[in-house]
């Protein structure tokens, strides 16, 4: 979703460099897949932890915050990290909008700048991994932002052949799961978990091509 560590970049007519979600981000809720996987992710963390009103969650790459609007009337309070200034401004605006005071919108990226002083009981994550270059080092930050049995959320990509993205990406084509599970539990997360949370459906010339996505959970 929101492209934390390698934002994608495109030159405009003066030929600066811009984010290129900071462009998507006006229209990023207008896909009604996003709004479904959002919802689903959701359900599959609920599936997973038993949320409790007093819990203080990161969102870690939230883009325009589909994932934690999904969770904002069950939290005591929700911190939205992002690196795109574009998302992050729908972002402020729809918290605005709504009179939300338990949502407070950050611009992080956790691989150059320094780590936050809070601690949370849940850091999630939506389609954020396949974006950060140096996967050890994210997990080993989410690792120390957790409380002492907190719990970390991913969702993300499954192992693809690069045609999610197309020619030019130079993220991850996806994880496989047995690797990343063995790069949580290096970092010190325990009970590492993976389930099936939802389908990407995507017409490839043609031909219907489906991309699974996991929710990857493990506490500290």
């Amino acid at each position: 979703m929101t492209k934390s560590i390698r934002p994608l970049h495109d030159k405009t007519e003066t030929g600066k460099l811009t984010n290129s979600f900071d462009e998507k981000a006006k229209h990023w809720d207008d896909d009604p897949m996003k709004l479904k996987r959002a919802a689903a992710i959701a359900d599959g963390i609920r599936s997973k932890i038993t949320i409790k009103p007093q819990m203080k969650a990161l969102e870690y790459g939230c883009g325009t915050g589909l994932l934690s609007f999904q969770f904002q009337t069950e939290l005591s309070h929700i911190t939205l990290a992002d690196s795109s200034d574009g998302m992050l401004e729908v972002l402020e605006h729809k918290i605005a909008v709504h009179n939300i005071e338990n949502m407070t919108p950050i611009k992080l990226d956790l691989l150059t700048d320094p780590l936050p002083s809070k601690r949370f009981s849940v850091i999630y994550t939506m389609m954020t991994l396949h974006h950060v270059a140096d996967i050890d080092a994210i997990l080993k930050k989410f690792y120390q932002l957790l409380e002492d049995d907190g719990v970390v959320c991913i969702a993300d990509l499954d192992k693809e052949d690069g045609s999610f993205h197309g020619h030019g990406f130079d993220g991850h084509h996806g994880f496989d799961r047995t690797e990343l599970g063995e790069k949580a539990r290096n970092v010190g997360f325990r009970d590492v978990d993976f389930m099936d949370v939802f389908q990407i459906h995507r017409d490839n010339s043609g031909s219907i091509k489906n991309y699974s996505i996991f929710l990857m959970t493990g506490w500290k």
